[in-house]
């Protein structure tokens, strides 16, 4: 329990960004599982419209802290690779 009025503040502020958080790193996963399986699929233009999203959503995650912008660089560069190998 929080002892002080600046602790319990906060506790409150730490809840609202674990759930900001969350619901962005849940969309991000969702996103790149889209983009492995039209990679997977062979689908290159659907997998090249999806990777604009995808690199959007990280680009806004490193922006809002709530991934590093060194996770969100290699994240793309790997999956810009994995479009690009598509035949």
């Amino acid at each position: 329990m929080p002892n002080t009025k600046s602790a319990e503040r906060r506790v409150r502020s730490s809840a609202r960004r674990r759930l900001r958080n969350r619901k962005v790193k849940l969309g991000l996963k969702t996103l790149q599982k889209e983009l492995n399986t039209l990679v997977a699929a062979g689908k290159k233009e659907e997998a090249a419209a999806v990777y604009r999203k995808v690199s959007s959503a990280l680009d806004k995650a490193a922006k809002g802290g709530v991934i590093p912008k060194a996770t969100a660089s290699r994240k793309r560069s790997r999956l810009a690779h994995r479009v690009n190998a598509v035949k």
